[in-house]
Order: structure tokens, then C-alpha cells, then sequence
């Protein structure tokens, strides 16, 4: 799985081509697993301590051309596992408030991109829709920890998501050296919304009714990365506000998807909920369900493993809820065997 590295910043270096890497399809160790081949050792030497929201970015380091050309051959089979690959990525907690991790997975996608892998970003954006409701003197509800959303909310979900967050994401892969389309669930019908069954006191907050992935077979195939925000429309034109990490999961077993990876503000599923230390690697599904059953997996993370176990059943190969505060998480996912969470397994 996946473990940081500084990287020099895009304005100090050249970019890496847009067209993928012309890599061999053989596999130099046929057979080898990629849980138990050896992580490339500098990414996982380099793996940092979470970072808050404050956290400034740290210098870049200068690596040694030889350091640089042994990472690059030691991460070979994990891109040749992956090359070609739909991975589906949501966005948001710490990696989104911070803008040090923001960069960070702003330059993970892009690398990932341009090695071929075919990377496709979800976003929320809670506390933009927060700040934007406070400026307009509206104080934002909660209802047993989910969003109300009224007709003002809703107005005010839409412009900020889909207007605002969206677009700057796009304009920053944009700079960073990649190309990006910025959607909604409403275009093309990319995702048609239900009212979520308590809607009475939810208000305009839906459900995944459809996923139609029409539209983005062409962006992928054209080498852009989709960047969609979690608004859609029932099939009368209402808009509703969207789980983002349900989005990512439907949208994941929709495009079939290799991976749907959910970035977090926790270490992952752990075994004992009071021992950060009890981190669990891997897991199937089977063993997610017992651990509900048992009460080790509860609160916020309920609904992030129902989504996970949701997307497998319908033909995602994994799905990793990993820790969105340390630096290139994405990296250490997808690119080492060591990881930066949990992965759940069909």
C-alpha cells in the first residue's frame, strides 16, 4: 500500500509526459503477489506523520539521482499491475482543508495519470458549504450527523460544490501538469437521485437512484481525469445533495472499477477503536461485516464500510479506506505493499 515522499514542487521541475509510459506487459516476477512484494523502499522510508490542516509544506528534498532511478524500478510491478486501471478516488476531510495535502493529491493523480493508470476524483466540500452558509447568515442543521438541507441549502450546495470546489480542483491538476473535466452528477445523467428514506427531516439530501457512466468512457479514453462533484438531480430536476462517499462507490462499480480508495481523517478500520496501534491491513468482507456485528466498527466509519462492501459486491476488485492525512497517501496505496489504511477485499 502507500507511503509519502516529498516531491519538488511542479513550477521547479518538469512535467512528466501526459501519454502513459511505455511499459513492458511482462511481469518480471511472474506469480508475485503485490500484498507481499517488497514496497519501494524510499517511498515507504519516507512515509510521514499526519499532517493537520495547518501544517505548512516542508522544503523539498533534493533525492539522489540513483535514489530516484532505484524507486522508479522498484515500483515497476505495481504500475504494470495497475497500468490501464480505472481507480476511483473521493475527496475530502484533511486533504481537503489543508493545502499541503492538497498538493499532495492534486501531484498523486497527476502522477498516476501520466503512468497510466486511468484515475477518477469524487468530491464533497463540507465545510466550504459551512463557511459560504455563514457568510449569507444562515446557521447550517444537522440531523443525527447528516447535512438538513433546505431549498436555500440546496442553492448553496450547488454553487459552492459544483462551482466552486469543483473548478479549482480542475484548475489544479490543470496546472500540475495534467488535463481535467469537472462534472456534476447532473450532466449526461451521470447520477440520478432518490430522497434518502428520511427525507422528511433531511430535506433535499438523496440517494444513488442510477449511475449512467456514458459520459465518462470518452474522458477517460482521452486521457483526462473526471473530477465530479456529489449534486444530482431526481428524474423531475430536483437537486439533491449526495453522500460523497456513496458517489464514489456507485460510480466505482459502474465504470468497474479496480480500486475505489476513500480518503479519510482516520488511520482505517481498527480493531479496537481505542488503540490507534491496531490498524487492520487487510480484510475481506466477510470479517468487516463481523466486526460491525461486534460494535469495533461504529460511527462515521459504518457508512464508509457499507459503501465499500456495496462496491465490491458489484464487481470492484478493492476497496481502501486510508488515511488522508499523511503526505501522498494515494502513492503508498497504490504503489507500495505497506499502504496508508485498510483495504477490503470481495
Amino acid at each position: 500500500m502507500l507511503a509519502g515522499r516529498t516531491t519538488t514542487p511542479h513550477h521547479q521541475r518538469p512535467f512528466l509526459p501526459s501519454k502513459p509510459l511505455q511499459i513492458p506487459n511482462s511481469n518480471p516476477s511472474p506469480g508475485l503477489s503485490l500484498r507481499s512484494a517488497r514496497a519501494p523502499r524510499l517511498l515507504s522510508s519516507l512515509k510521514s506523520t499526519p499532517l493537520s490542516s495547518s501544517t505548512a509544506a516542508a522544503p523539498p528534498l533534493q533525492t539522489p539521482p540513483q535514489t530516484r532511478v532505484d524507486i522508479l524500478s522498484e515500483s515497476l510491478p505495481f504500475i504494470q499491475r495497475f497500468r490501464g486501471k480505472t481507480i476511483v478516488v473521493k475527496y475530502g476531510g484533511a486533504a481537503m482543508k489543508s493545502p499541503a495535502l492538497q498538493s499532495s493529491v492534486i501531484n498523486d493523480l497527476v502522477l498516476l495519470a501520466c503512468v497510466g493508470l486511468r484515475p477518477v476524483l469524487v468530491h464533497g466540500g463540507g465545510p466550504e458549504i459551512n463557511s459560504w452558509l455563514l457568510r449569507l447568515g444562515y446557521q447550517p442543521q444537522f440531523h443525527n450527523g447528516l447535512r438538513v438541507t433546505d431549498a436555500l441549502t440546496m442553492e448553496v450546495v450547488e454553487m459552492v460544490l459544483v462551482g466552486k470546489v469543483n473548478k479549482s480542483l480542475v484548475s489544479l491538476i490543470n496546472v500540475a501538469g495534467a488535463t481535467a473535466v469537472g462534472l456534476c452528477g447532473k450532466d449526461a445523467r451521470l447520477l440520478t437521485a432518490r430522497p434518502a428514506p428520511d427525507a422528511a427531516a433531511l430535506g433535499f439530501v438523496g440517494e444513488v437512484a442510477r449511475v449512467d457512466p456514458s459520459i465518462l468512457r470518452p474522458i477517460l479514453a482521452g486521457g483526462h481525469i473526471p473530477v465530479i462533484a456529489s449534486v444530482a438531480a431526481d428524474e423531475a430536476g430536483q437537486g439533491y445533495n449526495l453522500n460523497a462517499d456513496t458517489a464514489a462507490g456507485e460510480i466505482a462499480a459502474a465504470v468497474g472499477a479496480e480500486k475505489l480508495i476513500l480518503l479519510t481523517d482516520v488511520a482505517g478500520i481498527l480493531e479496537d477503536r481505542n488503540d490507534p496501534g491496531s490498524l487492520v491491513k487487510e480484510i475481506d468482507i466477510g470479517g468487516v461485516r463481523r466486526m460491525v456485528e461486534e460494535g469495533k466498527v461504529a460511527g462515521g466509519m459504518i457508512p464508509k464500510v457499507h459503501c465499500c462492501v456495496r462496491s465490491l459486491a458489484q464487481g470492484v476488485r478493492t476497496a481502501s479506506i486510508i488515511d488522508g492525512r499523511v503526505p501522498h497517501s494515494l502513492l503508498l496505496e497504490i504503489l507500495t505493499d505497506e499502504g496508508a489504511g485498510t483495504m477490503i477485499k470481495g
